[in-house]
């Protein structure tokens, strides 16, 4: 089983470098132009894929250690009484909108995690995030609806595994940081 594991994801991330090599160059640009004209990296994402956004966010903040400076990004779903809140007051699914109406303005940038790409609050975020006039990058699975298709840039991964749909998308965010990071 293990080993068929490894094939899997491996045959996922060979047919993605075929296919998305250059989206995840346009989503480092995208992200490289919103830090230079002052704006921000908004993300989110539920279980797994929450913890995805706060690595990815922790890239951009992280970095006083290699010598260069922070640059402004913000997980979500890290603030247990700013999501608390919103879910205890008014609903989970308005979690992630709620914060993104407060936070987030034009020019900034939503990274929208979901592995099933059907989380009501995701999309309810991607809709938020619309309205702002914000840029949009979406990580989903193989499930892909009309809301994550007006994002920006969406990553599908081919697959209906949530083990290999999360490995895959942080191979995309690491793939975007790596590229920030050179570039910037």
């Amino acid at each position: 089983m293990t080993k068929d594991n490894f094939l899997e994801t491996s045959g996922i991330l060979a047919k993605l470098a075929e296919t998305e090599t250059e989206k995840i160059i346009t989503a480092a640009n995208l992200i490289a132009e919103s830090f230079k004209a002052g704006g921000k990296i908004l993300a989110c994402g539920n279980g797994g894929s929450a913890a995805d956004a706060q690595h990815f966010v922790a890239e951009f903040v992280a970095r006083h250690n290699a010598g260069q400076p922070a640059l402004p990004a913000i997980a979500l779903n890290s603030d247990t009484s700013v999501v608390t809140a919103l879910s205890n007051d008014y609903s989970f699914e308005s979690v992630f909108a709620g914060q993104i109406e407060g936070l987030g303005r034009e020019g900034d940038i939503l990274v929208a995690i979901s592995t099933s790409g059907k989380s009501p609050n995701i999309l309810a975020a991607i809709d938020e995030a619309r309205q702002k006039k914000m840029k949009i990058i979406a990580l989903v699975g193989s499930s892909v609806n009309e809301t994550v298709k007006n994002s920006d840039l969406y990553f599908s991964v081919p697959s209906d595994s949530t083990q290999r749909v999360q490995e895959v998308h942080m191979v995309i965010l690491h793939c975007i940081w790596e590229l920030l990071k050179t570039n910037n």
